[in-house]
């Protein structure tokens, strides 16, 4: 069963919450970063980005960035931008977006759990990502910004939220630059707390790496180093644990993760639709966006026009759970059958682009010249995420898309 402990969070006063907070570090580069951080002293990307405070140019990986972010680190708390609540406990995270709310519980999920397998993932991580969130906190001795966790959903967890919800003010509620609405409630009765982790405890078997692969790692090897260094270990230490927001699995829809490649691999545009032809059914759809509406069923977007690709029975094993993702189908009947990319991961023929932008961001690459063909998926379902993990198998690169992203800063948790 998951370990998932309250514990005593760092957070900030609610009237600068909405300008501390901020986007995680690995969405935006140092240039956005700053942009972000432009007349906002107390955003906390002057600790997640501290670049934004070194000299244009200045290597972010270097030692100089690091420093700056404890730096900062240490002044946010002087200044009382952050301060640390006195009991430990758990928090609710709500964020809304298209008039849809879905509800979170922050607590300190085990590290031990992430070795054992009981925290389960979907994706690799890249060691150099790894390290870098290993290297900074390190240096802060603290989980700055949360990870992104599921589970099956518990009605018993679901009552406790709804209930506090609706009885308590929110701590923090606002809506941010980019429209998604962020709410935030501590949860300060012990008996509720204590009820909480024993609902976990007994009633989730697993929980799930919804987005924060690299960050996930980084906290988990982070607790093993520190273990190794203490000769008087108990495994209670803070350092054992991580911070993470644990949403039901009922309440979050992974949005659609689509693929634009810059030639046809030498072929010609009526080559193309044949050797599609092989596997797919395939039909003219228009000018107008076509959006893929069921399982395989995907959209391509060719010299102005949309097409409606059906994979045929028998290209897809539904059984498979591995086989019966439309990435699987469009990776290996396409991509690499027909368009020659056999590793999504080093290929520079493609790019891969976030549901969120929309297709009309598909068409404007397209009929910009930077690609040639673009195609849309429909998106996997939280469902299908939770067989692969449960399974141990790993999904292709670039499948899920989460959104909203979780806001950095609401709340902070130290390792000592």
């Amino acid at each position: 069963m998951a370990i998932v402990k309250p514990f005593k969070g760092l957070r900030p006063p609610q009237a600068i919450a909405s300008d501390l907070a901020c986007l995680p570090y690995d969405v935006m580069n140092s240039t956005e970063a700053t942009q972000m951080a432009e007349g906002k002293a107390c955003s906390l990307l002057h600790i997640t980005r501290a670049e934004i405070d070194c000299p244009t140019g200045t290597d972010i990986h270097s030692e100089t960035v690091y420093l700056k972010s404890v730096e900062n680190f240490e002044k946010f708390q002087e200044e009382n931008w952050l301060n640390q609540d006195e009991e430990a406990k758990y928090y609710i995270y709500a964020q809304t977006m298209n008039g849809r709310t879905q509800y979170g519980i922050v607590g300190a999920a085990s590290c031990d759990d992430y070795n054992k397998g009981i925290i389960k993932k979907h994706e690799l991580t890249r060691p150099d990502k790894e390290e870098d969130r290993m290297i900074l906190t390190r240096y802060l001795n603290a989980n700055i910004e949360p990870v992104f966790f599921s589970y099956c959903a518990v009605p018993e967890i679901d009552a406790i939220v709804e209930s506090i919800v609706k009885s308590q003010k929110a701590d923090y509620d606002f809506v941010a630059e980019d429209g998604f609405g962020h709410h935030f409630w501590a949860i300060n009765e012990a008996a509720t707390n204590q009820k909480i982790e024993e609902l976990f405890a007994t009633k989730v078997p697993a929980t799930y790496v919804a987005d924060g692969h690299h960050r996930t790692a980084a906290a988990a090897r982070i607790g093993l180093e520190k273990q190794s260094q203490n000769p008087n270990h108990t495994g209670k230490e803070e350092y054992n644990f991580f911070m993470a927001v644990h949403f039901p699995d009922n309440q979050l829809q992974i949005i659609d993760y689509n693929r634009t490649v810059k030639d046809l691999n030498g072929l010609t545009e009526a080559e193309l639709l044949d050797k599609l032809a092989q596997n797919f059914d395939v039909e003219l759809a228009g000018t107008e966006i076509y959006k893929p509406t069921k399982l395989h069923e995907f959209s391509m977007y060719l010299s102005g026009k949309w097409y409606k690709l059906n994979a045929k029975p028998g290209t897809f094993n539904d059984n498979d759970p591995i086989g019966v993702l439309d990435v699987t189908i469009l990776s290996n009947l396409v991509l690499d059958q027909i368009l020659g990319i056999a590793d999504l991961r080093t290929s520079t023929r493609i790019d891969f682009v976030g549901g969120i932008r929309g297709l009309g961001e598909l068409k404007k690459r397209v009929d910009g010249g930077d690609m040639k063909v673009a195609f849309a998926l429909y998106p996997v379902s939280m469902q299908q995420l939770i067989n692969i993990a449960d399974s141990g198998n790993i999904m292709p690169p670039k499948t899920t898309w989460f959104e909203p992203k979780l806001r950095s800063g609401l709340v902070i948790h130290k390792l000592d």
